[in-house]
């Protein structure tokens, strides 16, 4: 049987504290994990080792049995006897327990390879693995449940203040709040509120779909805000006041004389709220459309006829 050197596969060194073989297996698991490296065999049994040398040297107890192990096998080797001819028996696992479960934050090898024949023969000599009393038992690893998303519609006015929707989930009747600025394809974030976790495993998380119904009087950009104001004709020409709407209830806008049609009034802070900064608010800007007047009197028109004469000359 082949001793192995789980520090040389973690990269460490025998004097190494338990934080640092934390950080070099996290490291070398991320470069090596099966979902990084789909199809190469070679990283696949390089994570396979990895994950082996860690649940070694990642419990306590393991590692001070290893240890020895260790500096038995160094003697021997020193004395120039055959490997071969090394007495394993001392060191099997036996009736001996395998120590605690060290988690295993990549994934477990038996759900990645299958069982514990995912251990090379000399972790399961030393340390158990054939399960049963005695035996290194690979438990069940606990999972964060899966995250779940649900569409939601909603109106400007419910963007702009906030609002809250009643959910029916799996049975469970779940209240949630959708914060003032969300838009269309905005997802927010429920924590806790997904699926089950398993094995003790935390929740998942619930994301909310935002899609915001058109309206009637708003175009959005952003956190800005557009809307056309009619004018009479009269008010464009000499000047006056008009009501412009928002979502906070309508203002008056001051109309400068001779007014132009497709003028654009910027009405500071009267737009949409910031969805990361809720005080802050975008600007709805008024566009002028002109309204002319419709069934003139006989008067009406004569007087028109009298300015149209005026302004020919």
């Amino acid at each position: 049987m082949e001793y192995k050197d789980y520090y040389n596969l973690l990269g460490v060194d025998k004097n190494a504290t338990q934080r640092d073989i934390k950080k070099a297996y996290r490291k070398l698991a991320r470069e090596c994990h099966p979902d990084v490296n789909p199809g190469d065999k070679s990283a696949e049994a390089r994570f396979k080792e990895i994950n082996e040398a860690y649940e070694a040297l990642g419990d306590p107890e393991k590692r001070q049995k290893y240890d020895a192990l260790g500096t038995s096998w160094q003697q021997w080797q020193r004395t120039g006897r055959d490997p071969r001819g090394f007495d394993w028996g001392k060191w099997s696992a036996g009736g001996q327990q395998g120590g605690r479960r060290v988690h295993v934050e990549y994934g477990d090898l038996g759900d990645l390879f299958g069982g514990s024949g995912a251990f090379s023969d000399f972790f399961r000599t030393i340390f158990g693995g054939a399960g049963g009393p005695g035996g290194y038992t690979q438990r069940p690893r606990s999972r964060r449940g899966q995250d779940l998303e649900q569409p939601i519609e909603i109106t400007l006015e419910e963007a702009y203040n906030s609002t809250k929707r009643l959910l029916q989930m799996d049975g469970r009747r779940l209240e949630v709040k959708i914060p003032a600025g969300v838009d269309t394809g905005s997802r927010v974030r429920i924590s806790g509120k997904g699926a089950p976790g398993l094995d003790g495993g935390p929740a998942g998380d619930l994301y909310l779909r935002i899609s915001v119904l058109p309206h009637g009087t708003f175009e959005r950009k952003g956190d800005d805000l557009y809307c056309k104001v009619p004018v009479d004709l009269y008010t464009a020409v000499l000047g006056g006041e008009v009501a412009v709407p928002t979502l906070k209830g309508r203002v008056m806008l001051k109309i400068p004389p001779e007014t132009p049609e497709g003028k654009s009034f910027r009405l500071k802070g009267l737009g949409m709220s910031n969805l990361k900064n809720p005080k802050a608010k975008g600007d709805l800007y008024a566009e002028v459309t002109i309204a002319l007047p419709r069934h003139l009197s006989k008067q009406e028109k004569e007087l028109f006829a009298q300015l149209a004469v005026l302004r020919s000359q």
